[in-house]
């Protein structure tokens, strides 16, 4: 009789297995694939408007050349000097109207942001977090009957990135954050950052912490908040984030969920060499650069790439997304808004550049920077009631500033060297380092 039970147990067992699979396989299309760059290709083009995006688009010779010769012709007409003197004299004026005309409801949260750069946060706690997603995720039994639960992502879910936990906690691309902690954390200013006691600031925000993150071009917040939800479970984690868009700042002071105490924003133009940062050179772990250089000169990128390198501490990273050479966004402009090669003003007065991978390893690479990743992520983004089809196309590329280098003083008259370690190399960046000129 308990053998007889035994296989009835099993074959309920077995039946659920099957009905779960059968439920992933038709729901795999509201999922968003969980590799850097997506793994969801077009083999089959008479489904191309089952989903809103497909990856690793080829293009075909003609296509290529079609957006060519585009370029080439909506380059003919420029805009006069004296328009293109005033959109960079007043750019931060443009995008101050921009940020008031939209507030935070033109850009959607970049909840993809741990997927595809999930050096953003420091090695040990990403393997914290990926455990923990694993465990949450693992199969339950239920104690009064044995069977198993879990949560699948919604369609919802596959937009915002997001998936609901027991307890009160929330999984962003797989890091978890508790509610009610976050909700505890931003109700005391003056409390806890990450579950320690801040004490003083010393000199600087962030001046206690192990683990700093700076973002160039914060705008509303769509990365800064999606971070700071994973901060708040991580101890000795601060994040930078400035925008030269003053109107962009106080729409990050102001969300409900920013707080002083792991997150310091603030008004910058990254052109200027000569405005100081409110810390120290050398003492920074991660750079987010999301669709910011863009939107600057092509002339003065250079210089600003340089200052920006010299922020982060040797083995630090420097995370880079923005626009491809090609893209829908550079093949829609008409005549007359071309500012110079690749380099286009929008109807709103903001300007966009558009890149080549090689462009961008020289300039990195100029300012001391390794490459660790540099692709052109080509994508054809669907819209699935109009019918229409853009080939996007973006650069993603992840770079690192070396090691110190310093003389073994121990092998006397040798010139054989050394490369710093990590520990010593994290112990000069809390001390901090005199500002390089």
């Amino acid at each position: 009789m308990g053998s007889l039970n035994k296989m009835n147990f099993i074959t309920r067992l077995s039946a659920l297995f099957l009905r779960k699979s059968k439920i992933q396989q038709r729901h795999q299309s509201s999922r968003r694939p969980a590799v850097p760059l997506g793994s969801r290709i077009l083999t089959d083009p008479s489904k191309v408007f089952e989903h809103n995006m497909w990856d690793h688009m080829q293009w075909s010779q003609e296509e290529e050349e079609a957006a060519k010769e585009k370029v080439v012709e909506n380059s003919i007409v420029k805009v006069r000097w004296e328009d293109q003197d005033k959109y960079e004299r007043e750019a931060s004026k443009y995008w101050n109207e921009f940020y008031k005309t939209h507030k935070n409801n033109f850009f959607k949260d970049r909840n993809w942001l741990f997927l595809e750069f999930p050096e953003i946060l420091p090695k040990k706690r990403r393997e914290e977090l990926k455990t923990e997603e694993r465990s949450s995720e693992h199969t339950q039994i239920n104690s009064t009957n044995g069977f198993l639960h879990k949560n699948e992502m919604s369609e919802e879910g596959e937009e915002n990135g997001k998936k609901n936990y027991g307890g009160g906690s929330t999984s962003v691309q797989g890091y978890v954050y508790n509610k009610n902690q976050a909700k505890s954390l931003a109700d005391n200013p003056q409390g806890k950052n990450c579950g320690e006691e801040l004490g003083s600031l010393e000199s600087f925000p962030g001046s206690d912490a192990t683990y700093r993150i700076l973002e160039v071009g914060c705008g509303a917040g769509n990365s800064v908040f999606p971070i700071l939800k994973v901060l708040c479970n991580t101890p000795g984690t601060f994040l930078y984030c400035c925008d030269f868009a003053s109107g962009a700042v106080e729409l990050v002071k102001s969300h409900s969920s920013y707080n002083s105490a792991w997150c310091s924003a603030f008004v910058h133009d990254v052109c200027d060499d000569a405005l100081p940062y409110p810390f120290p050179d050398e003492i920074l772990d991660v750079i987010l650069l999301v669709f910011v250089l863009s939107t600057i000169h092509p002339d003065r990128m250079q210089a600003v790439v340089n200052r920006l390198a010299k922020l982060l501490k040797p083995g630090g990273m420097l995370l880079f997304r923005d626009y491809g050479r090609y893209d829908t966004a550079q093949l829609r402009f008409k005549k007359g808004h071309c500012l110079s090669e690749n380099f286009y003003v929008r109807g709103d007065g903001t300007r966009v550049y558009f890149f080549t991978k090689d462009e961008v390893c020289s300039m990195f690479n100029f300012a001391g920077l390794t490459e660790v990743q540099n692709l052109v992520d080509r994508r054809l983004q669907v819209n699935r009631k109009k019918k229409v089809k853009m080939q996007r196309v973006w650069i993603q590329s992840k770079f690192q500033k070396p090691l110190l280098l310093k003389f073994d003083k121990t092998q006397a008259g040798a010139c054989a060297i050394s490369i710093e370690s990590e520990e010593d190399s994290q112990n000069a960046g809390q001390t901090g380092r005199q500002q390089e000129l």
